[in-house]
């Protein structure tokens, strides 16, 4: 996730560059969250894949969503993972391995490389807030369904531990700009530029935070977050202990997934055909 402004985009190919920050937040939630449940597994509760379905997942990151699930996966007709970083790539296919129904690919959601009604099923996880474009990328998403296919998209809502955070740290205007162009609160009204049917689900989360230093490493893997890399990271720690109760720190998360299907007609004023 991203806590600082959208439009630093070298900041964001920094974060993404490579699989270490990614994999430093990752174990980070898995290790705090409350809900045990895990939030990809729940996300992946939410799809409805049949046997043969063509799946196309945009920004797959390390591929960690897909791992542990072969069964899920050989029920693929086709299985292509795309993501704009050749090193996150190269690590969700070291992850997950290569099949005969498995592609890897860069790919660039603003300008699919697929023809048109060519899955059943299109996957965009936590990235929707990361695209310069986001009507023209989700037209792209559309174009590639078939008329009855459905886009499955994940993402963070506007109340959330980086608010509490941007306070404890006194940030505000220029060094507190969270990214909020596809939110929970906001993202239904954007994917109905080009989706009829559109149902928010929300994922019931905490984190309860009881090793500090977790928690600015955390904070230190964000390269887009400046302010807080701006601050040495003893003073991040003693800022930190000051808000502790027990020795542990809770934080607020808000998190959930878009289910989309439907052409709506305002799609045509995004159309890149």
């Amino acid at each position: 996730m991203n806590i600082g402004s959208s439009n630093d985009s070298e900041a964001v190919k920094a974060q993404y560059a490579t699989s270490k920050g990614l994999n430093t937040r990752l174990s980070f939630h898995d290790k705090y969250s409350t809900n045990k449940l895990g939030y990809g597994n729940w996300i992946v509760s939410n799809y409805e894949i049949h046997e043969g379905m063509k799946v196309l997942e945009l920004g797959c990151g390390t591929g960690s969503l897909w791992m542990q699930r072969d069964e899920l996966v050989s029920k693929f007709g086709k299985f292509v993972l795309t993501d704009l970083s050749e090193g996150m790539l190269a690590t969700a296919k070291g992850n997950l391995g290569e099949r005969d129904n498995m592609e890897y690919m860069v790919a660039d959601i603003q300008n699919l490389p697929f023809e048109d009604n060519s899955f059943d099923v299109v996957i965009a996880n936590s990235m929707l807030y990361h695209v310069p474009d986001i009507h023209k990328g989700i037209s792209e998403v559309r174009r590639v369904l078939k008329d009855d296919g459905v886009f499955y998209t994940s993402t963070l809502g506007e109340n959330n531990f980086t608010d509490r955070l941007a306070e404890w740290f006194k940030l505000g205007g220029e060094s507190f700009n969270p990214n909020h162009n596809f939110t929970m609160q906001n993202g239904e009204g954007i994917l109905k530029s080009a989706f009829t049917d559109v149902e928010a689900r929300f994922y019931e989360d905490a984190l309860h935070v009881t090793d500090i230093e977790d928690l600015v490493e955390y904070l230190c893997s964000l390269a887009s977050f400046k302010a807080i890399l701006d601050i040495p990271v003893h003073k991040l720690s003693d800022i930190l202990k000051d808000h502790a109760v027990d020795g542990a720190i809770d934080l607020p998360k808000e998190y959930g997934l878009f289910i989309a299907k439907g052409t709506s007609v305002l799609s045509s004023s995004y159309s890149i055909k």
